[in-house]
């Protein structure tokens, strides 16, 4: 997937449709002039449905179609038929999406699992016909229920990306290029900050025809947390990953310290990130001999497995697999 192609926040404008009328109307046959009372009730309004769909990845097919209108209930007639349904409206979601009241930005529901259907917006229902409203002091109403007006909102639509793995780094650590070896995806490379402005997904094949996905996401900056650089458009997508991967190069200043700084915006984000699992890797590991790495590694954190890599020489490449399909397994 190319970056243009990934969207992740649209806003949507959804109206459910209206019930239709009850209908009022008088049973009447060849020899029956004066029946009593037979309207039918109106049908319901169409819904306005959001539903997940696994095989989406990105809300880019609702960048321009932002307006969704369901039918309205048809209207009762006689012999107590009731009047047809109002067609439903389905927006296909990948999983990860919430949905905000885009007024008080309030979150409504997300989608978590393939196939779930939420009703967006409730369509009204069918007023009742005239035969409900008989009595034995009314034998022939000549009234009805209308139809229940419909639900109209704009709505947030906001996309967490599902995947297993994700990488977490300043700007420039190699995200992108251990992406592209690692699989199929082909994200923007460049010898510059924020050359990922999106996300970018790719399956990691492994032993035996298994996979897993993993996850670009941007480059991390001090103050992230607070909305600098690209803020919370990329910490949002983290939550869902289940391993962050900590990819710090080689030729790094301080890596304990860049360790702690992406920690540490994590952490002002959301505390609950620190509880997923972990993994610490050296990119760029080519550029060392055996002696400076050991002279590395001796100041490495403690408090979590690393590995050195090298993505540009396959270096350590089958072991980081292992490694990381052990802890998601586990």
């Amino acid at each position: 997937m190319t970056e243009g192609n990934f969207v992740d926040y649209v806003k949507i404008h959804a109206a459910s449709g209206k019930g239709g009328k009850g209908s009022v109307h008088l049973h009447r046959e060849k020899f029956i002039t004066k029946g009593g009372p037979d309207g039918g009730d109106g049908g319901r309004g169409g819904h306005v449905i959001v539903r997940a769909n696994k095989g989406m990845w990105t809300l880019i097919h609702l960048k321009f179609k932002k307006h969704f209108k369901a039918d309205h209930g048809g209207h009762g007639s006689k012999s107590r038929s009731t009047g047809k349904d109002g067609r439903d409206v389905y927006i296909d979601v990948p999983l990860g999406t919430i949905v905000r009241n885009a007024e008080t930005d309030e979150v409504i529901f997300e989608i978590t699992h393939d196939g779930e259907e939420i009703i967006l917006s409730e369509g009204g229902m069918g007023g009742r016909g005239n035969w409900h409203f008989k009595s034995s002091t009314n034998q022939t109403p000549r009234y009805a229920q209308p139809g229940i007006d419909g639900q109209e909102n704009w709505y947030q639509l906001e996309l967490k990306i599902l995947a297993d793995v994700g990488l977490v780094g300043f700007p420039n650590a190699g995200k992108s290029t251990l992406l592209s070896v690692l699989t199929s995806a082909k994200p923007k490379i460049a010898d510059y900050a924020f050359t990922t402005l999106k996300p970018n997904l790719g399956i990691v094949e492994y032993r035996g025809y298994k996979s897993f996905v993993m996850a670009d996401i941007p480059g991390i900056i001090e103050g992230a947390a607070e909305g600098k650089g690209l803020g919370h458009r990329f910490l949002r997508h983290i939550e869902r990953n289940s391993t962050l991967l900590f990819l710090i190069p080689a030729d790094s200043n301080d890596i304990n310290k860049e360790y702690d700084i992406l920690l540490n915006e994590l952490k002002k984000h959301n505390p609950e990130l620190l509880d997923k699992e972990r993994l610490l890797v050296i990119s760029k590991s080519d550029m060392l001999d055996d002696e400076l790495q050991a002279e590395i590694e001796q100041d490495l954190p403690t408090t979590i497995p690393h590995l050195f890599i090298s993505s540009i020489a396959q270096k350590g490449l089958v072991e980081l697999k292992d490694v990381l399909w052990k802890m998601l397994n586990d």
